[in-house]
C-alpha cells in the first residue's frame, strides 16, 4: 500500500483534532450537568452514592448570615463610629456608612450603616450593640448554599481538566483550521470557567463574612410634622378640618350629576303613578256620594 500523501496527513490530522475537541467538549459537559459515568463497574455505584449524599458527607456546611438591628442611641454619629471601629477590629469592614444630621426639633440625627462581620464573630457583634445604646429590634437569617458550592466546584473541576485537554491540542495541532477550531473551543470554555469562578468568589465572601444592616437613631424623636403644643395642635385641627371640609366638597361635586339624574327617574316614575291613583279615586267618591 502506498503510504499517505501530506495532504491526506494533514486531512486525518485535522479529523483526529476535531474528534478530540467532540470528545473534550462532551465530557466537560457532562460534568458541567452534574452527571457522570464510568467505564468499569464502580460508575453505577458511585452515582448512587452521589445521590444518597449529594453534598458529601465530609463537606463543610456553608451558610450566608445576614442580619439587621435598629438601635436608639444619644449621639448617632459617635456610635456609628465606634461601631466602624469594633468591625474593623474584628476583622470585618464597613461597605456603607451614612450620617443625617437633626433638621429641627422634630427629627434627631440618625445614621445608617453596612458592615460585613465574619461569620464566627457576629454574634459577639450583634451582643455587644448594647454596649452603644437601646437594642429597638434585631433579625437574623440563615441560608444554605452547600448544594450551590459542591455544584460549583464540580463543574469548575470539570471546566479545568477540558481547558488542560484544550490547550494540549493546540500544541498539537497539524493545521490552521485544526488550531482556529481548537482555540475556538478553548476560549469558550475559559469565559465559562472565569465566569463559574466568579460565582464561586462571591459565595464564598458572602458565607466567610455576614452582612450586617444597622440604623441609629436619637431617642425621643417625634414623628415628622407633629404637633409641639396646645397652639400647633389647634392649627393641626383647623388645617385637618379644611382638608376635611375640601374633601367633602369635591365629593359633592362628584355625586350631584347622579343625583339630578336619579331625581329625574324617579319623578318620570313617580307622577305617572300618583296621577293614576288619583283618577282612580275620583269615580269612587262619586258613587260614594
Amino acid at each position: 500500500m502506498a503510504p499517505y500523501g501530506p495532504g491526506m496527513r494533514r486531512l486525518l490530522g485535522s479529523a483526529a483534532v476535531t474528534l478530540a475537541l467532540v470528545l473534550v467538549g462532551g465530557c466537560s459537559g457532562s460534568s458541567g450537568n452534574g452527571s457522570s459515568s464510568s467505564a468499569d463497574g464502580g460508575g453505577a455505584g458511585a452515582v448512587a452514592d452521589e445521590a444518597a449524599d449529594p453534598v458529601g458527607g465530609d463537606a463543610e456546611r456553608q451558610v450566608i448570615t445576614n442580619a439587621d438591628a435598629s438601635l436608639v442611641v444619644d449621639d448617632p454619629a459617635g456610635a456609628a463610629q465606634e461601631l466602624s471601629e469594633r468591625v474593623e477590629s474584628a476583622g470585618g469592614r464597613v461597605d456603607e456608612r451614612t450620617e443625617y444630621a437633626a433638621t429641627g426639633d422634630d427629627e434627631g440625627s440618625s445614621a445608617d450603616l453596612v458592615v460585613r462581620v465574619p461569620s464566627d464573630a457576629l454574634t459577639d457583634v450583634l451582643a455587644d450593640l448594647e454596649d452603644l445604646g437601646e437594642v429597638a429590634s434585631v433579625s437574623v437569617s440563615r441560608s444554605d448554599v452547600t448544594g450551590d458550592v459542591v455544584d460549583l466546584d464540580a463543574r469548575i473541576s470539570a471546566l479545568q481538566t477540558s481547558v488542560a485537554r484544550l490547550q494540549a491540542l493546540l500544541d498539537e495541532a497539524p493545521s490552521t483550521e485544526a488550531l482556529l477550531a481548537a482555540e475556538g473551543a478553548l476560549s469558550g470554555r475559559q469565559e465559562q470557567l472565569e465566569s463559574l469562578q466568579s460565582q464561586r468568589a462571591f459565595l464564598a465572601d458572602q458565607v466567610e463574612l455576614s452582612t450586617l444592616r444597622l440604623h441609629l437613631q436619637q431617642p425621643g424623636v417625634a414623628p415628622p410634622g407633629g404637633p409641639d403644643g396646645f397652639v400647633d395642635g389647634l392649627g393641626t385641627g383647623w388645617n385637618a378640618l379644611v382638608s376635611a371640609g375640601g374633601a367633602a366638597v369635591i365629593a359633592l361635586g362628584v355625586l350631584l350629576p347622579w343625583l339630578v339624574l336619579a331625581a329625574v327617574i324617579a319623578a318620570a316614575v313617580l307622577v305617572p303613578l300618583r296621577r293614576r291613583r288619583a283618577a282612580a279615586a275620583a269615580p269612587a267618591a262619586g258613587d260614594a256620594g
